[in-house]
């Protein structure tokens, strides 16, 4: 496995990130990954503006991963609450289960631990998504039990196959040694 170059996104990556983040989670092409919700929730994952206003909000930054200039990975980490917050985290569908993601990970909770002196870094999941929980898991992340609604009726964060989603807080403690 090769090592990924990182770098923060900016306004000339946008397309190229909702292109990346619809392909890791929506529709046929994301089946191809074990990330992909297209089972959960048909409609659009993410769009430019909320890409946008990610690159744009204060505390928050757009981490891609890159190998020879090509973007492979993308996250949006950001300060919320006193602690980081991991999103938007995705992986070109062919590529998945071969180390990005944990790139990805670790270089995020770097920037939270490291570089904005955070303690945690959090996360919400769909509490159904028992092996993508599991992943972050063995990454020790644990399940804290805090429950928030899934957007029911706002198309922009997909459109429901299901009357039970809800998200689930994972929270992991960032050592700083």
């Amino acid at each position: 496995m090769s090592m990924l170059a990182f770098r923060h996104a900016g306004e000339a990556d946008v397309d190229a990130i909702v292109v990346l983040v619809e392909a890791s989670y929506r529709g046929d092409a994301s089946r191809a990954g074990w990330t992909t919700e297209a089972d959960l929730l048909d409609g659009m994952r993410i769009d430019a503006q909320r890409v946008r206003e990610d690159l744009e909000r204060d505390g928050s930054l757009v981490l891609l991963g890159e190998r020879d200039s090509q973007m492979l990975s993308c996250a949006n980490i950001c300060i919320e609450d006193g602690a980081g917050y991991f999103g938007m985290f995705s992986v070109l569908p062919g590529l998945q289960g071969g180390g990005i993601g944990k790139q990805m990970l670790a270089e995020a909770e770097r920037i939270a631990r490291d570089d904005w002196q955070l303690p945690v870094m959090r996360m919400t999941v769909i509490d159904v998504r028992d092996e993508l929980i599991a992943f972050y898991q063995r990454r020790g992340y644990h399940r804290t039990g805090i429950h928030k609604p899934f957007p029911y009726g706002d198309a922009r964060f997909g459109i429901p196959k299901r009357n039970d989603l809800r998200f689930e807080v994972l929270e992991k403690e960032l050592r700083h040694d």
